[in-house]
């Protein structure tokens, strides 16, 4: 079998927002320390929501109260994975919590149209988090591990 050369980073950037732009939904990983217990150790919490990506931000929303909801008003440190192992792009970043009605009506009504998910609508009370990427990767193979990276410290490595 042969394997697919490594894609220069331009590409790699290109495809990247490509998928950013096209897909909806994403893992998102949050934790958060667990005092309940007296374990200082960070209790992981990995969901799948849907996103809009703005072309700066990503934003996705949750109930409130869930473990997601309540690791990224306490902390704010957010990862996401968007696409299969074989085309994968990570996404670290810090959320910023907004509720349904500070959030501009534009931005939720993209976001419902998008994923056909209107969280205004539910009785249960959400809120939407605007997440600013700080380091993006991504990669197909493992000849793409070494410049995985595509943006750290919030700005893109590779000029588009």
């Amino acid at each position: 079998m042969t394997r697919a050369p490594a894609r220069p980073a331009r590409q790699r950037k290109h495809d990247t927002l490509h998928r950013l732009e096209e897909d909806e939904d994403a893992w998102v990983a949050t934790a958060a320390v667990n005092s309940a217990d007296g374990d200082d150790g960070a209790v992981p919490w990995l969901v799948p929501l849907s996103f809009v990506w703005d072309g700066a931000t990503l934003l996705i929303a949750t109930p409130a109260a869930s473990p997601t909801g309540r690791n990224l008003l306490a902390g704010g440190a957010v990862r996401l994975g968007l696409g299969p192992t074989t085309d994968v792009v990570m996404i670290e970043g810090t959320a910023v919590a907004v509720t349904p009605a500070d959030l501009p009506e534009e931005d939720a009504e993209i976001f419902a149209g998008k994923t056909g998910f209107d969280p205004r609508e539910l009785p249960e009370p959400y809120l939407y988090f605007y997440v600013h990427p700080r380091r993006v990767q991504a990669w197909r193979t493992r000849a793409e591990i070494p410049g995985r990276e595509l943006m750290r410290d919030g700005e893109w490595l590779v000029a588009d």
